[in-house]
């Protein structure tokens, strides 16, 4: 079988979006037009086809008869856009991430390496960690190198499609964008994980929490996220520039350009793979995993405090349109008592 993340570097990028109770799977042709393709449960049975016929995802969409052609922007407009895949149940797609993994601006570099060399300096936990991936996470082809910081962020349910509003909840004291490469992956056969592709990712998290105690991180973590609106089939550049924006009323109020890829990272995607789906838990048949990669541009870290409507914009040109959510601060729930039965 051709394995689905094909070394071939591809343009093959894919959508879904909703019409008339359905979910649809539609590859992007350019900037404002899609061509469906012939297959009914979306990405997800796309890439259960491909996993039991034991041929690749792109040779697989070759197969599948051509449906109408529609338009991006027209989905964009009628609200129809989902994730690009989705889990039927939702309760079978884990939302994970890994942090320090990133190596930063080359400032950053230079203030890490000054740190990290200080024979005088003691290192906090999350510097040691930092410094365990530039010391172990690139391990040579089919060896296992330093294990990641790694975190939960929730199942299916707490992905927002793109373009919808990410919930604030009344408890969080930030709320803020973090730009990631997500990988998404699909439990076949006998607890073989298989990587569908790559989409660009808004982690979303509570960075005053987690910067109050760095034990409070799974607390932080344990946002609303989004992916998307495309996912990039086969591999990416080792480079991924983009741009990531806080608008307020349509107009910026912070941007700054990120650099992503494993030419900017202290890990590999190899690394980072084993060291998720080492636990049999997380390789069972069926589940999909959405994985993010890490970051290390944040509005947050130039003081931004973002509000109600604000619009969170990730863009790269490797994964075509930018990925937008607004924000909605929803109110509190008060406390959340449990029922003996």
């Amino acid at each position: 079988m051709e394995n689905i993340a094909s070394a071939q570097i591809s343009e093959t990028r894919l959508i879904q979006f909703q019409a008339h109770g359905e979910t649809h799977v539609a590859l992007v042709l350019d900037s404002d037009t899609v061509q469906v393709l012939e297959i009914r449960g979306g990405t997800y049975a796309l890439a259960q086809r491909a996993i039991q016929e034991e041929r690749s995802l792109r040779d697989t969409i070759k197969l599948l008869k051509e449906n109408e052609q529609v338009s991006y922007q027209g989905l964009v407009d009628a609200g129809a856009l989902l994730p690009p895949i989705m889990h039927p149940d939702p309760a079978h797609c884990y939302v994970s991430g890994t942090g320090l993994t990133h190596l930063g601006s080359a400032d950053t570099r230079d203030s890490m390496h000054v740190k990290l060399n200080d024979p005088h300096g003691t290192l906090s936990d999350s510097m040691k960690m930092f410094k365990l991936g530039l010391e172990g996470g690139k391990p040579h082809s089919g060896q296992i190198g330093a294990q990641p910081e790694w975190f939960y962020k929730g199942n299916g349910s707490s992905v927002v499609p793109p373009y919808a509003a990410i919930p604030v909840p009344a408890f969080a004291l930030d709320a803020g964008e973090e730009p990631e490469l997500v990988g998404v992956y699909l439990i076949g056969p006998e607890q073989k994980p298989y990587r569908i592709g790559f989409a660009l990712g808004n982690e979303f998290s509570d960075h005053v929490t987690e910067r109050q105690n760095y034990l409070w991180l799974a607390h932080s973590k344990l946002r609303y996220c989004s992916f998307g609106p495309e996912l990039r089939l086969g591999e990416i550049p080792r480079e991924v520039e983009g741009m990531s924006r806080v608008l307020r009323n349509g107009n910026p109020i912070w941007q700054k350009p990120f650099v992503t890829g494993e030419e900017n990272m202290c890990h590999t995607f190899a690394n980072l793979e084993h060291h998720h789906f080492k636990y049999p838990q997380f390789r069972r048949p069926g589940d999909l995993h959405i994985h993010f990669f890490g970051t290390s541009t944040l509005s947050f870290a130039d003081g931004i405090k973002t509000m109600e409507r604000d619009e969170l914009e990730i863009w790269s040109p490797t994964f075509g349109r930018p990925l937008v959510n607004p924000l909605h601060f929803v109110p509190s729930e008060g406390h959340v008592a449990v029922t003996p039965i």
